[in-house]
């Protein structure tokens, strides 16, 4: 026995040597593969992760992002005035859904907050985004999905934020998911028929939520019998309106050459608001007191509502709760899909004349991260806001008066990320002046957005066969759908869209649907895809100027 060991202490050396042989070979040769597959493996990877719908985004956009922060610098007389502008424009809905937000929340979300998300959020979405021609903003679907959560947590006795921010952080990872993995290309199956019914819906929501400002002025007068403020408020809210939509209109009007008509429809709507503001200050004015944003209770300084900590404590909920909290974000994401796609979409529209290509699932990826970002903070989220996105891109456009066709031509759009950054910074540092922003006279913001729910009506052919279906049929232009469908017909379709939407707006309205309203909306989707093409030929579609996509 003492000698096999012997044997086998002599071997082991030879063993061992020969195993380290044989481990330093099988190394190399995996080093070997690593280095020679490596790059085709990650590249796979990368493939895998990255759809090929995101990749081609990357490869458009890119080749101009430089030109999208310089091209601004060659067009100085038509980026001041937008940035002015618009910068009210966006303002507005940020204080105005900030104020009804307070309200519904029970003073958990207000003012502050929504000037903070839309300015920091607005900056983010400007430098991340693919379609920097559109914006992100608050909106009234949204915000009633807020109210339709916060009031579940209510009931159920559940801490608001915890819910708010994981319901953010689900739908921020769905966001992200589907913007990787080229999703927005099912958007086309969104056809004109959904477009407009949305963009009709938008339209009602900004002049619904004027009209009850400057119905609350009537309803809490203090002497029923003295309704002097409330019919100053009025005028005030409708002058704003009138005079906002004749400037801008006036570039293609006959008056004046073409510079001081450019100047009028740049620098007017700024100047109306500006001295509607001054007139609300004087003494013959001040006497019958018009609220203004002060009066709405707009704090002096920088505050969160309710002095709460800026960090959400997102482990102040059951682990159970949490992954719960997934189910609201699917119908938060099916909203922001259908509402940040249809707003891109309509910047997008070639008859807009930009150059620079589409980007949607960069676009959903921006929005997904900044949804993140806003929900550990317990900040309102933001979505593709469509009336502020046009206002821009028309602000953004320079055209001309055809005498011979008697339209409007596009000559150019300046198609830059500095404004929307721009003006986004302006809106984050309002918080800074907050005592000044507190004299804004409230019917002048209802102004705005009547002005904005008007604007949104424009070119929305839905809303204009409404009148049509009543016209005489002679004195229709040749290529108008009815002399394809014929009256009856095409008011069936047109009151089937006039139906979709009071019907997606009484589900909006009630508290009790509130919540499940983004899942209606993808209903418009399969009643177009479905339903419609039983009862239309693609030829009457096509005629409708919604062809059935491929």
């Amino acid at each position: 026995p003492s000698s096999s060991v012997k044997e086998d202490e002599l071997c082991a050396p030879t063993d061992v040597g020969g195993a380290v042989a044989n481990v330093t070979m099988s190394a190399g040769k995996l080093g070997e593969k690593v280095v020679v597959k490596g790059p085709s493996i990650m590249k796979r990877l990368f493939l895998g992760f990255f759809s090929k719908e995101i990749r081609e985004d990357f490869q458009r956009r890119s080749s101009v992002y430089a030109s999208d922060w310089t091209d601004a610098y060659n067009n100085k007389r038509q980026i001041v005035p937008a940035i002015l502008f618009l910068y009210f424009a966006c303002l507005a809905p940020a204080v105005s859904f900030g104020t009804i937000a307070s309200q519904l929340t029970n003073g958990s979300i207000g003012v502050v907050e929504f000037l903070l998300a839309s300015g920091v959020s607005g900056m983010l979405y400007a430098a991340l985004c693919g379609q920097p021609m559109a914006f992100i903003a608050p909106t009234g679907l949204t915000l009633a999905f807020i109210s339709g959560l916060f009031r579940f947590c209510s009931l159920k006795s559940i801490p608001f934020f915890p819910v708010y921010a994981w319901v953010g952080l689900w739908t921020s990872f769905f966001m992200v998911s589907l913007g990787m993995s080229g999703s927005s290309k099912f958007i086309r199956f969104c056809t004109r028929f959904t477009d407009e019914v949305f963009n009709g819906l938008l339209s009602l929501n900004f002049i619904y939520e004027a009209v009850s400002s400057l119905r609350r002025n009537f309803q809490n007068a203090p002497d029923p019998s003295n309704l002097t403020m409330p019919f100053v408020a009025l005028s005030m809210a409708l002058t704003t309106f009138y005079s906002t939509l004749q400037v801008t209109a006036f570039q293609t009007s006959k008056y004046f050459n073409k510079r001081v008509r450019t100047v009028v429809k740049d620098f007017g709507p700024v100047a109306i608001l500006v001295c509607m503001s001054i007139l609300n200050l004087l003494p013959s004015i001040r006497q019958f007191a018009v609220p203004t944003l002060g009066s709405m209770g707009v704090p002096n300084a920088f505050q969160l509502s309710g002095g709460r900590n800026f960090l959400i404590p997102l482990t102040s909920i059951s682990v159970g709760t949490r992954f719960l909290c997934a189910l609201p974000a699917v119908l938060l994401t099916g909203l922001f899909f259908m509402d940040q796609n249809i707003s891109v979409r309509v910047v997008n529209n070639p008859e807009n004349g930009l150059k620079k290509g589409p980007a949607y699932n960069i676009d959903m990826v921006a929005l997904g991260l900044i949804t993140a970002g806003l929900s550990v903070v317990g900040l309102p989220w933001m979505c593709g806001a469509t009336v502020q996105s046009l206002n821009h891109l028309r602000a953004m456009t320079t055209s001309h008066f055809n005498e011979e066709t008697q339209t409007v031509e596009i000559d150019s759009v300046t198609e830059t990320r500095f404004t929307g950054f721009t003006i986004h910074a302006l809106i984050a540092a309002t918080i800074g002046a907050l005592p000044l922003l507190s004299f804004l006279p409230i019917p002048v913001v209802s102004g705005v957005f009547l002005f904005l729910g008007r604007k949104l009506m424009t070119g929305n052919s839905f809303l204009k066969r409404i009148g049509d279906g009543i016209a005489e049929r002679k004195r229709l232009s040749k290529d108008h759908p009815i002399h394809v469908l014929g009256r009856k017909k095409m008011n069936i379709f047109t009151y089937l869209q006039v139906f979709c939407l009071f019907g997606l707006w009484t589900f909006k309205q009630n508290p009790a649907t509130a919540i499940f309203f983004p899942s209606v909306i993808a209903m418009l989707m399969v009643i177009r895809s479905f339903i419609l093409p039983r009862f239309f030929s693609e030829k009457e579609f096509v005629a409708l100027g919604d062809p059935t996509p491929t």
